[in-house]
């Protein structure tokens, strides 16, 4: 579903994503790994045009997309949940989900799927008409979540969706992806819990300082403390 093939990406001057190979098949879950600065963000913001500088090849579906606008991977079924969440200010629960509807051929749709949202996150389905804003940490992450689920996307780009969160919402969390995977949506994580990751995950990339350094099943990286503790110790 995405292959990608000598992918380069700077911040200014500094070389941030160096010549990476990878690839994620259709109805997998795959982690990126590696320490903070390790190039993980960037290559998730590379992946969705949103690096100024950027070079080689990204395919999505059999679609180039890296010279792409940002918006183009929208309606080509890729979505992304970025670290920060940003969840809009002012606008409750519902009026945030409604943004992840930009296609205006999508909004005879957006009962429907808020209701879908509803049922699978029953902590929003209580507060639709609360601020977003207002809300505790995981459930501002779980609305980001939704949002990018508004549009049925083929595959979820997520950036440490765990960060920050109490440990009975990371439970809720990674038991989401687990269905999401059953339903046939292509996962691929930036994740710090490197253990929740593994667990769930089909393969793993390592990133050390911008390089793809190791790869493996989620199995085998799981069961290796050498190499998690070399390259993905804080």
């Amino acid at each position: 579903m995405l292959e990608v093939n000598g992918l380069d990406a700077w911040y200014d001057h500094s070389h941030v994503v160096q010549g990476l190979h990878f690839e994620v098949r259709t109805g997998e879950i795959v982690t990126l790994m590696g320490r903070n600065g390790a190039g993980k963000t960037s290559t998730l913001r590379a992946i969705m045009g949103l690096m100024g500088k950027r070079s080689g090849q990204v395919r999505f579906n059999g679609h180039e997309i890296l010279a792409q606008p940002a918006q183009t991977r929208y309606y080509l079924g890729l979505a992304y949940v970025p670290e920060e969440r940003r969840i809009v200010p002012g606008l409750t629960v519902r009026e945030n989900l409604r943004l992840g509807l930009i296609a205006g051929k999508e909004r005879h749709t957006e009962r429907e799927r808020i209701d879908e949202i509803a049922k699978t996150f029953p902590r929003l389905a209580e507060r639709m008409e609360q601020d977003g804003t207002s809300m505790s940490g995981g459930e501002q992450q779980m609305l980001a979540i939704a949002r990018a689920m508004m549009a049925r996307p083929r595959m979820i780009l997520l950036d440490e969706p765990s960060e920050g969160i109490m440990p009975v919402l990371v439970d809720e969390m990674f038991e989401l992806f687990r269905r999401l995977k059953a339903q046939g949506t292509t996962l691929l994580l930036v994740e710090q819990n490197v253990e929740r990751a593994l667990s769930i995950s089909d393969r793993a990339y390592i990133l050390d300082q911008g390089v793809l350094v190791h790869t493996g099943t989620g199995a085998d990286l799981l069961a290796d403390r050498e190499i998690q503790d070399k390259y993905c110790a804080v």
